[in-house]
């Protein structure tokens, strides 16, 4: 018999090696496929229709058509867990007339479940419905959404002013006010997802929830809370999401030859706030996001100023750095820019001390202007930076250089805003 005789006949002997391999494959493939992880997956799988039904009335979608703007505004808040009613039917009109929905109202009276800006003659159990505005809710289930529940464009355009008045308080805390306006932002995005808004009058609320991250972003900079860190993180959390949302609501609105008013001034934020290096690690890169910038907005004076200011932070040019930011920042720039003002500086101190002799101290009044801030200021910076100070017989102030104590300024140090930006300054502490 030949080999492969032999070999027919030992299989036919012994079968049961072929079968044991098989059981042993059998069992991994069921182990796999009772990972809880993937069984949840394909349990919660719906699969969408792929046929069209047309539009209904109220602007409505059927269940299984979700535009391309809507999907990418999806994506974006799965990423933290938000569940929009748009993902599983079309849009529905709001019809709730109050900034609060009544049931809701009253079920946060009896939870006693009131902010203190919504509490009525500071009772902690009754509101009203000039106090009371709805909350951001994580998720939604479809089978609780209702249009009474919902609030219209109108109403949410009345709510969003009323909430960003708030702002101006000065009876409590700012970090109190922005944690109340944080909340019941969301909750404004969050109905006007769920009725596919996308009109321009969506995009001048979107531009004014950008505004108010943007500015909170600065001023959280000088509150001292010993939970600042957290609500820093949050809030530009918040502004990267919302400034997604409101890019793709410019796509949704382009015609072939202009762009939104303020569109070039919005895209150029993003490309301030790669300034921080740590942006460069949880976004995209600059290079791919600018192919998808239309070449108006590319072209613009905004994008033009936000590309120049990278270009010299990344350069360690301070000397153009500082004088582009106070030639040409509007003050929603300023305020991205006005963090690193302080690392700008304080590597130019690190060149001059370092690079220059030791037998000529640097003059402060000279240093002052080159860094655009006042001489005391400027004494009081290299005070923070390690650095000492002396004054000679006309009382000049002077930098002695090689000193070897050098350190870059601790985060409580407060920044000293730029000559001729002063403005911006005071229009953020009013």
């Amino acid at each position: 018999m030949d080999e492969s005789g032999r070999r027919r006949q030992q299989w036919r002997n012994h079968p049961s090696s072929s079968s044991s391999s098989t059981g042993h494959t059998r069992f991994r493939s069921q182990q796999y496929s009772s990972n809880p992880t993937k069984t949840t997956r394909s349990s919660n799988f719906v699969p969408r229709s792929t046929t069209t039904t047309g539009t209904t009335p109220h602007n409505t979608r059927n269940p299984g058509y979700v535009p391309k703007w809507k999907s990418v505004s999806n994506a974006n808040n799965q990423q933290e867990g938000e569940t929009e009613a748009g993902e599983e039917v079309g849009s529905i009109v709001g019809t709730c007339p109050f900034m609060c929905p009544e049931g809701e109202r009253a079920q946060r009276e009896r939870l006693r479940d009131l902010a203190i800006f919504e509490r009525l003659n500071g009772d902690p159990r009754k509101t009203s419905a000039a106090l009371a505005v709805k909350k951001f809710c994580r998720t939604i289930s479809l089978k609780y959404v209702q249009a009474s529940d919902v609030r219209p464009l109108s109403v949410l355009e009345d709510t969003l002013n009323y909430l960003l008045n708030l702002l101006d308080w000065s009876e409590y805390p700012f970090e109190v006010v922005h944690d109340f306006i944080f909340d019941r932002t969301r909750s404004i995005r969050q109905d006007l997802g769920m009725q596919n808004i996308v009109n321009d009058r969506a995009i001048c609320m979107y531009e004014k929830m950008v505004k108010f991250h943007v500015v909170s972003h600065h001023r959280l900079q000088n509150c001292g809370s010993s939970s600042i860190s957290s609500l820093q993180y949050l809030n530009m959390e918040q502004l990267m999401k919302t400034l997604a949302s409101l890019y793709t609501l410019y796509e949704a609105n382009h015609s072939s030859n202009s762009i939104s008013e303020n569109e070039a001034e919005f895209r150029s934020f993003y490309v301030l706030l790669h300034l921080d290096s740590k942006s460069q690690q949880r976004e995209e890169s600059l290079s791919f996001w600018f192919r998808r910038v239309p070449s108006l907005v590319m072209k613009s004076k905004e994008m033009h100023f936000a590309r120049q200011v990278l270009r010299f932070y990344r350069m360690g040019n301070y000397r153009s750095f500082l004088c582009t930011v106070s030639a040409e920042a509007s003050y929603l720039q300023y305020c991205i820019i006005e963090p690193y003002v302080n690392e700008v500086r304080a590597l130019a101190v690190s060149y001059i001390n370092n690079c220059c002799y030791k037998l000529h101290p640097y003059p402060l009044e000279h240093l002052s202007k080159l860094l655009m801030m006042k001489e005391s200021d400027m004494e009081s910076f290299c005070h923070a930076c390690g650095l000492k100070t002396l004054s000679d017989d006309g009382g000049n102030k002077l930098l002695p250089t090689k000193q070897t104590t050098f350190c870059n300024p601790k985060g409580s140090f407060q920044s000293c805003s730029i000559l001729g930006l002063e403005q911006y300054q005071r229009q953020t502490a009013a």
